[in-house]
């Protein structure tokens, strides 16, 4: 029997479209029906005319005639791909269009679930409802579809089992339920579907599951994707059987044992990724009958034994083994490699030399082979085809010069060959390479003098030649590099006075200048470099005094002048600042030490100064005090009487306080020089100073005594989830998290942790205070008008830089883990610093690059779609957050919204740039003159929140997206044309590219 809405429906539809005017077909009739039970919010369907006689010529109808007299054609099959229909799917007018063999709905918002109607659909060869918002478990009924060939419902909601039903379908060649929520036990009855040709199975949550041995079964495999489906056990040696796989993708599982020797039997394989599983053992010989292999990945596992000449020999375009325990060399044949671009050999034991012509015989991109025991020389051939982008050879013992050759690669992005025994001179055109942004070249013996052309690097952000034996002087060219965020140039021989050019660096971080030979006035203009965050000249020869511009460097932590030759007495603006390091022993200072710094805590800082007076230690050391000694230790005795019965006192008082108020703040620690202590901070904490509460506790604002102000979160007794999913118990308290975390980091644009108290029930972590708020806030507040791009685009580049110090800046790194807009905080003059590390992990090793988590942290509308259910944390799911947070500042609009449906603000765009374009997506409050910016920002935003984590930049690369997505003046670029006439024709650097 028909559902009763169903028939009046449809003799509605025939009452009106049988009017005279209009002669629409039957199945034309069905198809309106089908579309008026969905919202098309778009208007996509807009060509689905009820005055034609037949829907063959609408949008995504594909009919065929027949060859019956009279010839009449007949709906065949409907593709609506990201047509942005939303609603349950009605399936019961489609399986009534007789032909219908292709129904294809991809990219859209069908939600609800599945329905078991679409088994009426028995002509159905093709499927596809992927990427939409379907909930519920498989329908078992679909196995009834005996024709169907290709079945596509990845990326949806699905959960549940996978139905042993789908083993019925014998004409089965292509099944994808990629990025579900499937949780049942891996599918082993699938085996019995021989007919398969493409089985993708990827980042679900399988129940833990071994692969089962009949899977040599399905011999007509050609691709084979079971990332993340928490597999264990061995590879099963029936897989040799595969022998038309092309794709094999085991990674990311808990797969243990050894590579099986029968896998030398998958003669057409053209990938195999085999990475981030426990597996042991040799790599397995026989490799070479793969003579279709073009990508290996087997790195992040427990490989032991050499690299087999065979696997060498083949034409592949990547080899990944890095994070291994690989030893011996590296076999001669890699550098006859015809096709090779990519190979990662770092963190293994390998040894002997790389083969001279490496490069030569192919478009060589990517060579890391870090932390080995790799010696003999660089081999001059590397960038022979111009394509080398990275280069890294850290922790080695490389030996001689750099190649000549290298000078001219002009495609090198990336330079690490750090730590080696590399000498002589380092080529001129080297240092000015156009795209570099990374030249690491510390801890070798290289010699001569820094070139001028380093003014072509205008790309370099960061260069480290530390501990070399560099001389002469630092050049002006340096002045050029405007990207330049940090300079490590400590432990060499350059010498001469301070250049005046780096009063141009305004993005400068970290300047490193000690132990060298320099000499000269520290210059007044260094009060310009506003973001320098640490300042180390000691052991040079600096003489004059203390520039007192030094004090409004207000992200300076760092200061380090000591054993120099300076004089004078020390700037009281000096206490401006907030230093965790601070050092001007052995100079030839005089007068008093500045009141903040006179205290016990300073006292090191000053050593070495014979004409300095340190008041509050009473100890003078000029030679006026010598006339008073007397007096003064008399002084000394008394004062040291007066405050040990002090001490006594205020001990006792101090306990007798703490026990009468029930309070115990005895556990306190700073990670800064302070001058308050916990008592103040206790006094001011009152609730007409809340500024802020969540799940985790309450936000104070706390002015002190001395005019300035902190912010105090204080967490609440036990650790307190409310709708943040992420803190458990199996995890660190979030208190600890945020200290470990917090208290090691120094960074302009990580928020700082000045100190914390814990003691048990009450736990407090007190910040530096950032009068703006947070981001999110601001994004919806009526001050939202001051938010003009300008001051957005500056926000995502310092979140962005902050993101990255925490991924690519320490050792080892850190994963934010809920990087969203309300945990960005604006400081008076709306510079951007991440904040809030409660569910922050460090990453111990660094073969863990991925660790699973007990629970999903994160904030809902920026979690990661894999990270939602696979539980693996490593730095994709931080980029993907910060994605979100791009999307933000570009529209203006929240993660979560109703206006989106069921769905978050990055399909909500992706939907809209595709329907309407970039002008419906971009907030209309932003001057339109910043378009092109805006369209650039917004690029790099929907890069890091692709769907697929390997296609997210790492945050080094987004940082410099973004900062080339500014609009770069056409005079500019015409200067930089002229400056350049040594490189080749080619001038892609020149431009602003989004990759």
């Amino acid at each position: 029997m028909l559902p009763f809405t169903f028939i009046l429906t449809t003799f509605l539809l025939l009452f009106i479209y049988s009017q005279p005017s209009l002669s629409l077909n039957q199945e034309g009739l069905l198809l309106l029906q089908f579309k008026n039970h969905l919202t098309d919010r778009n208007n996509a369907l807009s060509s689905w005319n009820p005055s034609d006689t037949t829907p063959c010529h609408w949008l995504g109808v594909t009919c065929r005639s027949t060859t019956k007299t009279p010839v009449t054609v007949t709906v065949t099959a409907l593709n609506l791909s990201s047509v942005a229909l939303i609603g349950p799917l009605p399936a019961i007018p489609l399986c009534r269009l007789p032909a219908l063999t292709t129904l294809s709905i991809p990219d859209s918002y069908i939600s609800d679930t599945i329905p078991q109607s679409l088994s009426a659909c028995r002509r159905l060869r093709h499927l596809d409802l992927s990427q939409n918002t379907l909930v519920g478990t498989i329908p078992p009924s679909l196995s009834l579809l005996t024709d169907l060939r290709h079945l596509d419902l990845s990326f949806n909601n699905l959960s549940g089992d996978i139905p042993a039903q789908l083993s019925h379908l014998r004409c089965l060649e292509y099944l994808d339920l990629v990025s579900n929520f499937l949780d049942g036990p891996f599918p082993n009855s699938l085996t019995n579907v021989t007919s398969l040709k493409y089985l993708r199975l990827a980042y679900n949550l399988f129940a833990p599951s071994q692969l089962p041995s009949q899977l040599g079964q399905l011999a007509n495999l050609k691709v084979l994707w079971l990332s993340s489906c928490n597999l264990i056990g061995p590879i099963p040696n029936s897989i040799g059987n595969l022998t038309c796989l092309e794709n094999l993708d085991l990674s990311k599982n808990k797969l243990t044992g050894e590579i099986p020797e029968s896998i030398t039997g998958l003669n057409s394989v053209l990938q195999i990724e085999l990475y981030e599983n426990a597996l042991t053992g040799a790599l397995p010989r026989g490799l070479g009958n793969l003579t279709r292999l073009r990508q290996f990945d087997a790195s992040d596992n427990k490989l032991t034994g050499t690299i087999p000449e065979e696997l060498c020999e083949l034409p592949l375009d990547s080899l990944n083994l890095y994070n291994n325990s690989l030893e011996g060399s590296l076999p001669a044949s890699i550098a006859r490699s015809p096709n090779l671009h990519e190979l990662k050999l770092f963190r293994n034991e390998l040894v002997g030399s790389l083969q001279s012509e490496l490069g030569s015989n192919s478009q060589l991109q990517i060579l890391d082979v870090s932390f080995n025991r790799f010696s003999g020389e660089l081999p001059a051939s590397l960038c022979r085809w111009g394509k080398l982008e990275e280069l890294l050879m850290l922790s080695n013992s490389f030996s001689g010069k750099i190649p000549e050759s290298l000078g001219n690669c002009t495609s090198l992005r990336r330079v690490r060959i750090g730590n080696n025994n590399l000498s002589g001179k380092v080529p001129d055109a080297f240092w000015g390479l156009p795209h570099l942004h990374l030249l690491e070249l510390n801890s070798n013996s290289f010699s001569g003098s820094i070139s001028n052309l380093i003014s072509f690097a205008y790309n370099l952000s960061d260069l480290r030649i530390s501990d070399n034996q560099f001389s002469g002087l630092i050049p002006d060219a340096i002045g050029s590099l405007s990207n330049l965020l940090e300079f490590h140039g400590g432990n060499n021989k350059l010498s001469g006075r301070f250049p005046d050019s780096i009063a141009k660096l305004i993005q400068l971080g970290t300047l490193d200048l000690s132990y060298n030979e320099m000499y000269g006035e520290i210059p007044g203009w260094i009060r310009g470099l506003n973001n320098l965050i640490e300042l180390n000249l000691a052991h040079n020869s600096f003489g004059g005094t203390i520039p007192k511009e030094l004090g409004s460097l207000s992200e300076l932590t760092f200061l380090d002048l000591s054993n120099n030759q300076l004089s004078g007495e020390i700037p009281l603006e000096l206490q401006n600042l907030k230093l965790n390091k601070f050092n001007l022993s052995y100079n030839q200072l005089s007068g008093d030490v500045p009141p903040h710094y006179a205290t016990k805590n300073y006292e090191m800082s000053f050593i070495g100064n014979p004409e300095l007076c340190v008041n509050e230690s009473v100890k003078c050391l000029s030679s006026k005090g010598r006339h008073y000694r007397m007096y003064v230790w008399t002084f000394a005795l008394a004062a040291i009487l007066f405050i040990l019965g002090v001490a006594v006192f205020y001990l006792r008082y101090r306990n007798f306080r703490n026990k009468k108020k029930g309070s115990n703040v005895s556990k306190w620690r700073s990670f800064h020089k302070l001058a308050f202590d916990e008592f103040e901070i206790v006094k001011l904490m009152s609730e007409e100073n809340v500024i802020g509460s969540g799940s985790s506790g309450k936000v104070y604002k706390v002015v002190l005594s001395s005019g300035d102000v902190v912010a105090v979160k204080k967490l609440w007794g036990a650790t307190n989830n409310g709708n943040r999913t992420g803190i458990v118990g199996s995890e660190k308290d979030e208190f600890d998290v945020e200290v470990e975390t917090l208290g090691k980091i120094r960074h302009k644009n990580i928020v700082r942790l000045w100190c914390c108290c814990n003691s048990g029930d009450s736990r407090l972590l007190v910040y530096e205070y950032m009068p703006n708020g947070n981001l999110a806030d601001m994004l919806k507040s009526s001050k939202k008008s001051l938010l003009d791009w300008p001051t957005r685009y500056k926000i995502a580049i310092d979140a962005a830089e902050g993101l990255s110090y925490l991924h690519h800046g320490i050792v080892p790194p850190i994963f934010h883990r809920d990087v969203k807009s309300n945990n960005i905080l604006l400081d008076n003059e709306f510079g951007a610093k991440v904040a809030d590390f409660g569910v922050a992990k460090v990453v111990r090793e660094a073969s863990q690059g991925a660790e699973s988590m007990s629970v999903i942290a994160g904030s809902y509308g920026y979690i990661a779609p894999e990270y939602a259910y696979t539980l693996r944390v490593n730095e994709k799911s931080d980029i993907y957050s910060f994605g979100v947070v791009i999307l933000e500042l570009v529209t203006g609009k929240p993660p979560i919204h109703a206006d989106y449906g069921e769905n978050d603000l990055v399909k909500w765009v992706s939907c809209l740039l595709e329907q309407n374009g970039m002008d419906h997506v971009i907030d209309p409050s932003l001057d339109s003159k910043y378009r092109e910016e805006i369209s650039k920002v917004l690029n790099v935003g929907l890069l890091c929140t692709s769907a697929l984590p390997i296609n997210r930049p790492a945050m080094w690369r987004v940082v410099k997206m973004l900062k080339e997505a500014a609009t770069v003046p056409k005079s500019q670029r015409v200067m930089e044309v002229t400056l350049t006439p040594y490189l080749d024709k080619e001038t892609c650097y020149l431009e602003i590219t989004i990759v």
